[in-house]
């Protein structure tokens, strides 16, 4: 006989994402019984409040604003320590948005399935009132075990950094210059030469908030290029702007090991183990060696499922370890979703915030919606100025079978919009590229200031079928960003 839980719900959802926490409120509203279990209260809100967008791109606005009467250590940690207020205060205000909702019940502990409709909790605390600190949570063993079940279980818990099998990266061998972008980000100690490990997104970004707080960086990137699956034009000229800030770009490149000097090396930044470390790479055949006190490991993100034995739910998982879902994100549970980072899925906030949509359309709604409804999903590479992108690349065009016109425009050549310039922003590129018989917009890079803004409109517009004539003849402020897609649309070629 199975015995009785200690809780039931309508909903339950393992995980303080975007999508987990906007669902559970939604549904608590409606007077559904709700419980959210997270595994720490320092991650209230989730990856993209504690240990993702905000803090990085807060790090990242404060480098671009710092004051240069300021010396860079002093800059740098007083930007950790304005970021980790401000954190502090969001983790709150989410923990808040919950648990004042008399339908929810906060657990903070670690998940496990025993069913496919039970998990079992090792509870830290079940909350009552503020989110507690790191230090006053007992121990996981301290507190009897906690079994929900629920009628529907939503997974949420997202991805965590990958370590790959390379010599000193992890392990009883690990380097103690290495850290993950979670460890960086709350280091308050500026390091002194930082080698980057990856060329992508959070690679560039790390390395070029880092540059702007005055510390030599080396990126080394395995392929031929950083950020690979970008505009060429684009990338040349974001490696142009990195290389003038103080980044050091090594492409082509294999890292074979991270191995720490002795403890006599000289001492390294605050914070990073007192030591340095010498990171080998093979390239053309050659090994080389960079010397740092800080080794960002930015080598890719891999979905958070270890510990949650979804093997007893009869939850099916692909090679990476994310969990498999169809275009309304179920599993192969019927009641059980997946959402977030955790299901494969492009890796960003307002996908996980679209996916809770998705859901709830299937517990609430007519269930229609699903991720086939997804066009023109933008994306933005936060260095300075931002690279964002919505849409294909003229060589993905092409290949699609599409006759193309594209228009090239450098942000300094376009005279009609001033904004940049009177920002002292004017470095950066355009490129549109549209389809030469139908008119319909295929994708627009820009590297620019605002881009990440800017980018947003002509989504809208390939969503809605708005053509690159339309958005060329739009009347648009002055001075924005936004009138820069008058010159661009009438430069096609």
């Amino acid at each position: 006989m199975t015995a009785e839980p200690d809780l039931t719900a309508d909903l339950l959802v393992i995980g303080w994402g975007k999508a987990g926490k906007t669902l559970a409120g939604a549904l608590a509203r409606q007077g559904r019984r709700v419980v959210i279990v997270e595994q720490s209260s320092r991650m209230y809100g989730g990856t993209c409040i504690n240990i993702g967008c905000v803090p990085s791109k807060s790090l990242i606005h404060r480098a671009e604003t710092r004051d240069p009467h300021t010396g860079p250590d002093d800059a740098y940690r007083e930007a950790v320590a304005s970021t980790a207020t401000l954190t502090g205060a969001m983790r709150r205000k989410n923990f808040e948005m919950l648990d004042t909702l008399d339908s929810v019940t906060v657990i903070t502990g670690q998940a496990t399935f025993t069913g496919p409709d039970t998990i079992e909790i090792r509870p830290a605390a079940i909350s009552e009132g503020s989110p507690v600190s790191a230090e006053e949570e007992p121990p996981a063993d301290a507190l009897a075990r906690l079994t929900v079940r629920a009628e529907t279980i939503v997974i949420n818990t997202g991805a965590r950094p990958a370590l790959p099998g390379i010599d000193g990266l992890h392990g009883p061998g690990r380097s103690r210059a290495v850290v993950t972008s979670t460890e960086l980000l709350s280091r308050p100690g500026r390091p002194r030469h930082l080698v980057v490990l990856g060329g992508g997104y959070v690679g560039v970004e790390f390395a070029a908030m880092h540059a702007g707080y005055g510390t030599p960086v080396t990126l080394i990137a395995r392929g031929p290029s950083i950020l690979a699956r970008e505009e060429p034009d684009a990338v040349a000229a974001a490696v142009e702007i990195l290389t003038e800030a103080g980044v050091t770009i090594v492409t082509d490149a294999q890292v074979t090991s991270v191995q720490d000097e002795e403890p006599d090396g000289g001492a390294g930044s605050p914070d990073s183990g007192g030591g340095w470390a010498n990171v080998s790479y093979e390239r053309a055949g050659l090994i080389e060696t960079v010397r740092a006190d800080v080794v960002l490991a930015a080598l890719g993100r891999q979905p958070d499922t270890a510990v949650l034995d979804l093997s007893a739910a009869g939850v099916e998982t692909d090679a990476r370890g994310a969990v498999v879902v169809d275009d309304r994100l179920r599993t192969s549970v019927p009641h059980v979703y997946a959402v977030g980072d955790v299901n494969g899925g492009p890796q960003f906030t307002y996908v996980s915030l679209d996916d809770h949509r998705i859901v709830l359309d299937q517990l609430t709604g007519t269930g229609a919606r699903s991720t086939a409804d997804r066009r023109a999903v933008p994306s933005t590479v936060f260095m300075t100025p931002p690279l964002a992108r919505v849409g294909l690349t003229r060589a993905e065009a092409e290949a699609a079978g599409h006759r193309v016109r594209v228009a090239t425009r450098r942000v300094a050549d376009m005279a009609t919009v001033p904004r940049a310039k009177i920002v002292g922003e004017p470095r950066g590129l355009m490129i549109a590229v549209v389809d030469a018989e139908t008119d319909l917009i295929l994708g627009v890079t820009m590297l620019a200031h605002d881009a990440h803004e800017t980018i947003n409109t002509v989504a809208l517009a390939m969503r809605h079928g708005i053509t690159a004539r339309q958005l060329r003849d739009e009347i648009y402020t002055h001075p924005s960003m936004t009138e820069s897609l008058n010159d661009l649309f009438a430069n096609l070629a």
